[in-house]
């Protein structure tokens, strides 16, 4: 992921440049702490889906971006990340948005491993952590997990892109949910809005939240609806900025089962924002409360690395 940054105005005054910088990495950091909420499912599951056209993709159907930036205004978007990505030309605005609106190559790749590794959902509970389109929890749901919750940094993408996924792809409208095994499978793009028809007993396995790691945990956590730890905890393309490395390492080791599994899927190294796998792997490391494996590396274009992480001492 990209992150465009601009330098510091000079200034004759060493004291008064060095107030600002502070200024600035305390406003930053007050960004980064957005407070969680969760997501009820409507009703009337048409208007989860009024004005959404839907392309496909390893016979997963998820919104047109395109068509989305051009319809998503107003109430739609209160974050204003559509608009502000749009016009910054940026896929990510540190603390304002994180990348959710975009489907990264990294998720392509930890979906073809469910299927060479045999990935077993059935009956799991999972989380789907920096969702954005939620294919991967989608993909869970589709292996019959008992559970899926589906978790990103922004409001903003629940309501107009991973909702609407899990909406298309449970409903008799949208892909069936089925065994999943043609997942090589590819059509065409939707020419038309979708409709859903029905409301299947596959949404009442779901729950949706937005918010920074932190803030989300400590949500589910506190929440009145109990909630076991997760059995599989499923993330891609989430750890470009160290930055973020303490909360991540924190909400796994809070919301994981102590016999639950990560699944990390990464570029080695993301240029210009400093993050990458080997780091990640370090940090844990350091931390030592997990054990890490590297279970897959893909080396066409950009080197990427699947990552599984267990707690020490697991059964």
């Amino acid at each position: 992921k990209s992150m465009e940054t601009a330098d510091p105005a000079a200034d004759s005054s060493p004291k008064l440049a060095a107030a600002e910088h502070r200024d600035v990495v305390a406003s930053e950091k007050n960004l980064c702490v957005k407070a969680a909420k969760e997501h009820n499912i409507p009703k009337d599951l048409n208007k989860v889906l009024e004005n959404k056209v839907m392309e496909t993709a390893l016979d997963l159907c998820y919104v047109k971006l395109s068509v989305l930036e051009m319809s998503c205004l107003g109430d739609a978007d209160s974050e204003g990340i559509v608009s502000k990505s749009v016009s910054s030309h940026s896929d990510l605005i540190p603390g304002v948005y994180e990348g959710g609106l975009k489907i990264w190559e990294c998720t392509f790749d930890l979906l073809q491993y469910f299927s060479e590794a045999e990935i077993d959902f059935t009956n799991r509970t999972v989380l789907d952590l920096g969702c954005g389109a939620g294919l991967l929890g989608i993909v869970a749901l589709r292996g019959e997990a008992a559970r899926v919750h589906f978790q990103d940094y922004n409001s903003t993408v629940i309501d107009e892109i991973t909702l609407p996924n899990v909406v298309a792809n449970c409903t008799s409208e949208g892909r069936r949910m089925g065994s999943g095994k043609d997942s090589k499978a590819s059509k065409p793009p939707s020419k038309r809005p979708r409709k859903a028809e029905g409301s299947p007993d596959v949404l009442h396995r779901c729950r949706f939240f937005s918010g920074e790691w932190s803030q989300f945990s400590q949500h589910l956590l506190n929440s009145n609806k109990p909630c076991s730890k997760y059995d599989i905890i499923l993330t891609s393309e989430t750890i470009y900025n160290p930055d973020y490395y303490s909360a991540l390492h924190d909400t796994l080791a809070q919301l994981l089962d102590r016999n639950g599994h990560v699944y990390l899927a990464s570029k080695v190294h993301y240029f210009g924002v400093g993050g990458g796998t080997y780091l990640f792997e370090k940090f844990i490391e350091e931390k030592n409360v997990f054990t890490t494996s590297m279970v897959k590396t893909i080396d066409q274009g950009l080197q990427r690395c699947i990552m599984e992480i267990a707690f020490k001492n697991s059964c």
